[in-house]
């Protein structure tokens, strides 16, 4: 509590473009996205063998900025968060974004095409990173969740 009585914010902020902090946690992300090549589905975590993961290390185990960024984008609304469309199987991928909106299908951000999956989950989040405000998930901009009643979800 402050001498007014007002809370005290000791959360950690999501570290600055071009701080050293940030710098490590990208490199930690793409050197774990690399080690996953191969592997079916996406975890921020360093395979010893790439695309083997009987034997992980690293990424959000180790890395308490990456840990703090990807516990925060995953508890952002999902009206606008970019996702991975795959335009031909195995073969390209492109960055869509959701409305939000059930039912309303995404829409391409750009006309970049990916011919390697990791590459466009690492894009993805280095613009989910650069988009994320320094405050995210702090007190001041906590809301009740995805069930509110002017998201366009059915209320229970």
């Amino acid at each position: 509590m402050t001498a007014k009585g007002g809370k005290v914010n000791n959360m950690e902020s999501i570290p600055k473009k071009g701080t050293p902090e940030r710098e490590a946690m990208i490199a930690e992300h793409w050197d774990c996205i690399k080690s996953m090549r191969g592997v079916a589905g996406l975890s921020i975590l360093k395979c010893a063998v790439e695309g083997d993961t009987t034997e992980v290390s690293g990424g959000h185990l180790t890395n308490p900025a990456l840990r703090r960024v990807l516990l925060r984008m995953r508890g952002e609304s999902v009206k606008g968060k970019l996702i991975v469309i795959c335009t031909r199987v195995d073969k390209e991928w492109r960055i869509g974004r959701l409305s939000g909106i059930r039912g309303v299908p995404p829409e391409f951000v750009d006309d970049r095409v990916f011919t390697d999956e990791q590459e466009i989950q690492h894009e993805i989040f280095l613009m989910r990173l650069d988009a994320l405000p320094e405050n995210a998930g702090h007190p001041e901009n906590y809301h009740e969740g995805w069930k509110r009643r002017d998201d366009n979800w059915p209320v229970t």
